[in-house]
Formats: structure tokens, sequence, C-alpha cells
């Protein structure tokens, strides 16, 4: 009886009061430090922390309100802005819209608005807002980056073709490229390029375990009045399309590998083009490609922290993430398939 007296006790209140005021302007102190550090610092890793510092700093208080102040959401964008900033990137424009909170254009897509969206794990989504979809995943504390190949078809491919060319598109997408890459060089962070990766060796597995034949049968009914070629792999383990310019589209499995897993490949002289590319530019796989989706829809890949069964060390693996059903989708864009001639002419960002 007589603790609780004194909690609630005049003298109680105001010191408890007294406190909270004491914690506040700590609290309210190491927030403006923080915020300094990350619109003034020239070095990424000083970037990157006050970013961290700041998505998980809690200014609530029971007896007083803080000033208006951003949220998680707005501290990702914020880092993404100035980590571009520092490399002379300005495709990517930052800007805080009437509700307080940061937002982001990218240089065609003047239609578009894209924000990030922070999940209970910690994970930063940056999505585009119009169509909802999420083009990529950021994680601070792991220090991992990767795309998300289903919403990257979902919004360049499906959606935004209707209304740019292929070469805009593509042009929207490199600076998404050159900030992972920058993630990687000067932050150490793992990244997945996911369908965006050039390197002929990448193999983009197929989210489905097997494929019924029938589905490369309309793949060689459509080359049939083209002059693309398209030939079958040695030991009936899939089939290869000839393109112009040297380029080779793979749909294949591994025939000494005991899973078989069906896989699309991509190869070219200059290691330039993606498989995101293809379908960009190519009308022919980009129409076959959504027609049969739910058959040749490209697995997504959740990169994940895990401790080594050795040594307790942590290491960075991928593991399938199961998706979502995907409708297959139709469209209607013309074709782009002499595109790629004019983009091999300029030089595109490979993975570290």
């Amino acid at each position: 009886m007589t603790s609780n007296k004194i909690v609630d006790s005049p003298s109680a209140r105001v010191t408890a009061l007294a406190d909270s005021f004491k914690s506040v302007l700590k609290r309210g102190q190491q927030y403006v430090d923080l915020l300094d550090q990350l619109a003034e610092t020239d070095q990424a890793s000083d970037l990157l922390d006050a970013a961290t510092a700041l998505t998980k700093l809690d200014l609530h208080n029971a007896f007083i309100d803080f000033p208006q102040h951003y949220q998680a959401a707005d501290y990702y964008m914020l880092f993404m802005g100035r980590l571009l900033e520092m490399h002379q990137v300005d495709a990517i424009k930052v800007k805080e819209n009437g509700q307080h909170q940061f937002v982001a254009t990218i240089d065609p897509l003047d239609d578009a608005v894209f924000k990030f969206e922070v999940g209970g794990n910690g994970e930063a989504a940056f999505t585009e807002q119009h169509q909802a979809q999420p083009l990529f995943y950021l994680n601070f504390s792991d220090r991992l980056f990767q795309f998300n190949n289903r919403a990257l078809v979902n919004y360049f491919i499906v959606y935004a073709l209707k209304k740019h060319s292929d070469l805009e598109l593509r042009d929207a997408i490199k600076p998404l490229i050159e900030f992972a890459n920058e993630l990687a060089s000067d932050l150490n962070f793992t990244i997945n390029l996911g369908i965006l990766n050039t390197a002929n060796d990448e193999r983009f597995k197929l989210r489905e375990p097997d494929l019924k034949l029938t589905v490369i049968d309309r793949l060689f009914v459509r080359t049939a009045e083209t002059d693309y070629m398209l030939m079958n792999l040695p030991h009936n383990s899939g089939a290869e399309l000839l393109l112009d310019q040297g380029i080779k589209l793979d749909l294949s499995f591994d025939p000494d590998d005991y899973s078989q897993e069906w896989a699309f490949q991509v190869k070219d002289p200059g290691e330039q083009v993606s498989f995101f590319d293809i379908l960009l530019h190519y009308n022919l796989v980009r129409q076959w490609y959504l027609n049969d989706r739910s058959a040749l829809a490209v697995r997504s890949e959740e990169m994940v922290i895990v401790p080594d069964d050795d040594d307790q060390q942590e290491e960075v693996v991928a593991t399938s993430e199961p998706a979502a059903t995907e409708k297959a989708a139709e469209t209607t864009d013309s074709s782009a398939e002499d595109a790629v001639a004019s983009e091999n002419e300029e030089s595109v960002d490979k993975e570290d």
C-alpha cells in the first residue's frame, strides 16, 4: 500500500514527468544528430549507420508528444536518394509529398510514384504505388538486396510496356541496377539481380518443377514464320532459340542433375543481355511467355541469413520462396525485336 501511495503522489508524478523530459531531450538530440549525419555525410558507411539507427529509433513517450518526424520508410528512401546522389545518379528523384512522406520518381516513368513499405521483420519493399508492385527488397541489418522477379514482370512487361517504349523502360531500370551495384561495392551488400542478371552462366529456374513439352511446342509454332530458329538441345533436355546479334535463349534442364529443374538461360557475346531484356525487346518471346506464364514463371529466391551448422557463423543462402499463383497475362504490345541491336551498343552494369 505504501509503495503505491508513493508512486501516485504529486511529487512522484512530477519526478516522472521531469525524467520524461530529460529522456525526450536526450533522444531528441540523438535524433537530430542522426538526421544531420544522414543529410550531410559523404561516407557510405556513415550513411548506412545513420539510416539503420533512425529506422530503429523509438520516439514514443507517454508524457510528451515528439514534434513532427519521419517514419522508417522515409529513412530508407532518404538513404537511397543520398547514395545515388554520391554516385551522381540523377534519374531517380526523391521528394517529400503532401503527407510528409518521401517518395521517388524515375525518369522517364513520369506517371509512377514509388515508396518504401516496411514489413514486420524490418525489410523494406520499394513499391510502385498505383500497381502495388514491390520491385525490390532492402534489408539494412543483414545487408541484403534482392529484386522481385514477379513484380518486375507485372509492372514493366505487363503494365508499363503499354505506355512506354522498350528503350524507355530499359532506361528506367538502369538506375535501380546501379543502386544495387553501389550497395555491393560501397557497403558489401549481398545482391540478387534476379532476371536482370546478364551473366551468361546464370540460370533462372522456373517456379514449377515440371514443364509440359507442349509449352515448348507452342514456341516452335510461333517461330515458324520468323527469321529466328528454335533448336532441340542434346539428350532432349530442352530447346535453344537463336535470336539476332548472337543472342541465344535456352529453356532446359541439366541432364546430369537428378532434380532436372527447368530454367531459362541467356547467352550473348558481350554478356549485356538479361532475361528481362529478352522479355522487354522480343515480342515473340514476350507473348509466348505471358500466354503460358503459369508454367514459365521464373522462381523468386528469398535470400536469408542462417547459422552455419559447423561453426555457427552467419552465411547468406538463397531458398525457394513459394509464390502465389500467377494468372497468365496477355498483352498486345507492338514488336520491339530490333531494339536489342541498339541496346547492345550501350554498356549495361553487371552483377559484381
